[in-house]
């Protein structure tokens, strides 16, 4: 809903434009994994990923026509999100002092 409480409709256009991103976006996706990047596959990957997920909740979830609190629950969610991936790199990162397991 609109801030007058009237529904926002958005035009055809508009959703076409979203699809078109997120189209090229997913080829961008697949054309980024056929190249080695070393250390930056997954930074790179998370960055498209975070922008596809931007988009589908601006339009989609209908967050640009929506009232300030809920810019605010959906940035919160963002927050959390960047919090809960950058807890779980770290983890990840320091684990170069696990020893190998041996074969059998």
């Amino acid at each position: 809903m609109s801030e007058n409480g009237q529904p926002h409709i958005a035009p055809l256009k508009t959703y076409i434009n979203v699809f078109v991103a997120l189209m090229v976006l997913t080829v961008l996706t697949v054309w980024v994994a056929f190249y080695d990047l070393g250390a930056f596959n997954i930074v790179v990957a998370v960055t498209i990923a975070s922008i596809k997920a931007y988009v589908v909740v601006l339009y989609f979830m209908h967050v640009r026509y929506s009232a300030q609190i809920i810019w605010l629950t959906a940035a919160a969610g963002f927050i959390w999100f960047v919090m809960m991936l950058a807890l779980t790199l770290a983890d990840y990162a320091t684990r170069g002092w696990l020893p190998f397991p041996e074969p059998w």
